[in-house]
């Protein structure tokens, strides 16, 4: 394969859209939206634990088509780089991807504090009725943050998967980039990003931006919530949330020390 596939690792809020869209600026590089690459690959291998399979257990040709899932998957994507969001460090991914995924395992990890990510949703779900959240039977905003946090849920897995690279046996697979500091200073992040992929530096535009689309297609928000992946186009700026506030004690005393100001 000619193409170098790369990782985004990094819970739902922390800036996956924004850091994807300004990436895409590089002809030579796609980064996706929610990739389902993992989940092909993981129902595949569990094809092993069938009946039938287990009835003629044909290993070879299983792992054929295993070896096979990015090469295929990406065969008509037209970039040099392709950078797949999803938690390939998740333990049970992370075995898949030792032993299927051909290339070196290189991750680009953003890290934002669950709290502030939390505050992100609220907003959002408060914002734009429709969103995913509210079409539970939940009442209050602890009912649906505790939803959110639930340990099947996007922001637990990738939690486990940035828990996994933050070991310093796999430290060496990660570039880490705060949100913060990808705000406030864009070009030396992505610097930083383009160093550690090994991957030749584009300049990129930080005050006029796109919406995410990559490979010719774009989020379908409407099956999530309106605006779930839309990005502020006039700059890169934080604004204060006032949701950060009005998260409720008890989950703030569960989750407030899940923070990561510490240098990485």
């Amino acid at each position: 394969m000619n193409k170098k596939i790369f990782w985004l690792v990094s819970m739902p809020r922390s800036g996956n859209t924004l850091l994807a869209s300004l990436m895409n600026q590089n002809p030579d590089i796609g980064v996706t939206a929610n990739s389902i690459t993992l989940e092909i690959m993981k129902d595949l291998f569990l094809l092993k634990q069938t009946d039938v399979f287990q009835n003629y257990p044909d290993e070879k040709s299983l792992d054929n088509v295993l070896n096979s899932v990015f090469d295929n998957y990406y065969k008509d994507w037209n970039y040099k780089y392709i950078i797949d969001r999803g938690p390939v460090s998740a333990p049970g991914n992370l075995m898949l991807a030792k032993k299927y995924f051909n290339q070196p395992i290189k991750c680009v990890v953003l890290l934002r504090n669950v709290l502030d990510i939390l505050a992100s949703y609220m907003k959002w779900y408060t914002n734009n009725p429709n969103a995913f959240i509210n079409k539970y039977n939940f009442k209050t905003d602890s009912e649906k943050l505790s939803m959110l946090m639930n340990s099947n849920g996007a922001i637990a897995i990738n939690l486990e998967a940035i828990r996994t690279l933050l070991q310093p046996e796999n430290s060496h697979m990660a570039c880490f980039i705060k949100y913060d500091d990808l705000i406030n200073n864009p070009k030396a992040q992505l610097n930083k990003i383009y160093n550690f992929l090994e991957i030749p530096y584009f300049e990129h535009n930080f005050n006029n931006l796109s919406q995410l689309k990559v490979n010719d297609r774009s989020y379908d928000d409407k099956i999530v919530g309106d605006n779930m992946h839309t990005i502020r186009t006039d700059g890169i700026y934080k604004e204060d949330n006032p949701y950060r506030s009005m998260i409720p004690k008890h989950i703030i005393d569960l989750y407030k020390h899940i923070k990561f100001d510490k240098k990485k």
